[in-house]
């Protein structure tokens, strides 16, 4: 029995229909039964592979962005090096090894991981314990103490909570999950309550009827927060994630479960739900919060500028037949059009009177 599943529906009884947003974080991050809190769900074993995973040179690579972005500030003494979501800590672990290029920036960084998973978290030690680090983790970005810092974080946007409106022929109602009588799980679409305009940009407003829009809060707030840090302390973010460059119309939630997609409203808890990010929604959040931003651009424009195909033709150079295939094949998965080298963006942070980020242009 799903129990998962037997909760929402008695909360359902009790509240009424629950907003995708809410749906979304029960299935994910409830403390019991959500997907993040009960296992590992990447790599061949799970449900997806995230780009670290792949390859070391993605890791490698952002390392040596966040040491650039490190000298464009200044070079600071001390500063926070900060990873949100680290997976396994593959990620982390790739960028340090690259670090030694810059002994003054490896010696100046103090690592802050924030992970909400107990079962990642222990994950994140066993494979950063040899590196010989000092590794702090923490529950949110607002448990950090204040200062500069430079953070970076893959694939998380996708997965926080979104809300979902759908334009009818009576105006914009939200979509909800609500219960049928036999038990099942549906779609139902509240027309009840006023919808604040800052959901819905003014140049979606006016779609047709049978639109959908999606607005997720809890990332506006989080990029905003980041963003405000880094106007009032100084410090750069790099995000990266699938999603969109510009705000637009359309139903992007979606489940994975085994590698393959799911239907959404099956199985919570058991499959992972995610939805393309608006980067121009987190971008125009930044602006407002008193700090720069770049892009976001593909993720193959941006390993391309950091010089992933000469990183590859090095490693290439000292491989075996077979682990050249394997090079060749992990950099066509990373940049290739086909692959994730267009759905993935970049968006870029940094205080004002910083230059352009390595990657990036005016």
């Amino acid at each position: 029995m799903n129990e998962l599943l037997d909760h929402l529906k008695k909360r359902i009884a009790a509240e009424g229909p629950l907003s995708v947003a809410d749906y979304m974080a029960e299935a994910l991050a409830n403390p019991k039964h959500g997907y993040y809190m009960t296992g590992d769900p990447l790599g061949k074993a799970g449900d997806f592979i995230t780009a670290p995973e792949i390859s070391q040179m993605f890791g490698e690579l952002i390392g040596l962005w966040c040491a650039v972005a490190w000298q464009q500030m200044g070079s600071p003494e001390q500063i926070k090096l900060i990873e949100i979501g680290p997976g396994r800590g593959t990620l982390m672990a790739d960028a340090l090894r690259a670090l030694p290029m810059v002994p003054e920036f490896l010696a100046a960084i103090e690592i802050h991981l924030i992970e909400t998973s107990p079962s990642l978290q222990k994950r994140q030690q066993r494979n950063l314990a040899s590196l010989d680090a000092n590794i702090v983790w923490h529950e949110g970005f607002a448990d950090v103490p204040e200062g500069p810092f430079i953070l970076f974080a893959n694939e998380l946007f996708d997965a926080l909570p979104i809300r979902q409106f759908e334009k009818s022929v009576a105006g914009w109602g939200e979509r909800k999950v609500g219960c049928d009588d036999a038990g099942d799980l549906i779609w139902l679409l509240d027309q009840s309550a006023a919808i604040p305009p800052a959901f819905i940009p003014p140049k979606l407003a006016d779609a047709p009827p049978g639109s959908i829009a999606e607005f997720c809060q809890m990332g506006v707030t989080l990029t905003t927060a980041i963003a405000e840090s880094i106007a009032e302390f100084g410090g750069a973010a790099l995000f990266i994630d699938y999603g969109h460059d510009q705000s637009s119309i359309g139903d992007t939630l979606q489940a994975v479960k085994d590698h393959q997609f799911h239907d959404v409203l099956l199985d919570p808890g058991d499959a992972d739900l995610t939805a393309h990010v608006d980067f121009e929604r987190l971008a125009e959040s930044a602006r407002g919060a008193g700090a720069s931003a770049f892009g976001a651009i593909t993720q193959a424009d941006f390993l391309r500028r950091l010089g992933i195909e000469q990183r590859a033709q090095q490693l290439r150079d000292a491989a075996s037949t077979r682990q050249k295939t394997e090079i060749i094949s992990s950099l066509n998965r990373l940049i290739g059009a086909d692959e994730m080298g267009t759905l993935f963006k970049v968006l870029a942070i940094t205080h004002p009177d910083q230059p352009i980020p390595e990657g990036f242009s005016g």
